[in-house]
């Protein structure tokens, strides 16, 4: 088989004064994600994508945390590893289509800069990686602002 196709999903609560980190990028903003990483669930939802691709398990299985090694970690370093995993098995990324959901802030604005980021760590150009934003309408626990999540599906192919 060619191609694989992941899917890949994260979830984390929001908290006053912690960074928000979304697509290794830090978003100004009055909360933050808390996580034993940093919490940047796209690149955990980008992670799980291409890890479940190939049948690989998830970042928890990979960078589990009762590890003291992945306290704190830079999510980018992740994001890293889990690429390396796909290319010990011959595979690279074709493309990433990833959608965050949070009431606030407005994502968009940095979406170039999460996709470069991206793009750059996986090798791809900056116009195979997809982010797009949505609010729940105020639904839910993202649409109260007590969390935010990411979906992400990854195309990989044979190298």
């Amino acid at each position: 088989m060619s191609y694989r196709i992941g899917f890949g999903i994260d979830f984390h609560r929001l908290e006053q004064g912690k960074a928000l980190w979304l697509g290794g990028v830090q978003v100004p903003h009055t909360k933050g994600a808390v996580g034993y990483s940093d919490a940047d669930v796209l690149l955990h939802a980008i992670c799980d994508a291409m890890l479940g691709a190939l049948a690989l398990g998830d970042i928890g299985f990979h960078f589990p945390n009762t590890d003291e090694r992945f306290k704190d970690i830079d999510s980018k370093i992740l994001l890293k590893e889990s690429y390396a995993l796909i290319r010990q098995k011959g595979y690279k990324v074709v493309n990433i289509d990833s959608t965050i959901c949070l009431e606030l802030p407005r994502i968009m604005p940095y979406a170039p800069a999460m996709a470069k980021t991206i793009s750059e760590i996986l090798q791809l150009t900056i116009e195979d990686v997809s982010i797009k934003a949505t609010t729940t309408e105020k639904l839910g626990f993202a649409g109260r602002e007590e969390g935010v999540f990411a979906f992400a599906n990854a195309l990989l192919t044979k190298a």
